[in-house]
């Protein structure tokens, strides 16, 4: 089976390895961004390397050629109000791919020597759990702007990027409690996130603000507890 090498192929490839100076000068200079170049090749790279059969080159390429079009059809015609959609368009068209592929040359995978199917695919949820599904919550919820609190105990100096680390972290933690069977582990890692982060939001007194963050981590953790019930099946 190549669907689960490939998709985690996509994951590093996309999220992992890609820095935002890369997205940004895409996004700026379209066709005409070196960094497009790049990431294809860098997608071509992995792909080539997670299949690790020199008869699959031609998947690898397969999907180096399409990823270019894909992400070239988004750079042109996207713009900041379709951003949004675009970007799930994109996501969407690269897994078609990447599942028409899996179909055509089902037989081909053969990496049981470094990493068995169920290791493969412990390892495949947990890198999307963490850039992956950090950008994903951050689109889905963009439609909301927080409130901004100027005179607040909310306006404290904060730890750069910690918000996004701390949500990896405990998507993390919670894929593992769910994968090795123990539930309360969930329960707790909520209580401790309640007492910590809504007792400030509490206090501040800004309800929207407190619901933009109720939003963001209801879905960190409901994508973690998704991911791991799929991963037991």
């Amino acid at each position: 089976m190549i669907f689960i090498p490939l998709i985690l192929a996509h994951l590093l490839g996309d999220f992992l390895l890609q820095p935002n100076s890369w997205v940004a000068d895409k996004e700026r200079k379209k066709a005409g961004s070196i960094y497009l170049y790049l990431h294809v090749l860098v997608h071509t790279v992995l792909s080539f390397v997670f299949l690790w059969d020199l008869n699959l080159w031609w998947i690898a390429l397969i999907i180096g050629v399409t990823h270019f079009l894909i992400d070239w059809i988004k750079l042109t015609f996207q713009n900041h109000k379709t951003k949004r959609t675009w970007f799930f368009v994109d996501q969407l068209l690269h897994v078609a791919v990447i599942s028409v592929l899996s179909v055509i040359y089902f037989p081909y995978f053969r990496w049981e020597d470094f990493f068995n199917p169920e290791n493969l695919k412990l390892l495949t949820a947990a890198v999307f759990l963490t850039v992956p599904s950090s950008i994903l919550i951050k689109t889905l919820i963009s439609i909301w702007t927080p409130v901004t609190v100027e005179h607040s105990k909310l306006q404290t100096e904060s730890l750069v990027n910690a918000g996004k680390y701390i949500g990896i972290l405990e998507r993390l933690l919670v894929f593992v409690f769910i994968v090795v069977n123990h539930w309360e582990g969930v329960g707790f890692m909520i209580a401790a996130k309640s007492v910590f982060r809504f007792s400030d939001l509490a206090e501040a007194k800004q309800r929207k603000l407190t619901e933009y963050v109720l939003i963001g981590t209801l879905l960190s953790f409901g994508i973690a507890v998704i991911t791991g019930i799929l991963v037991k099946i």
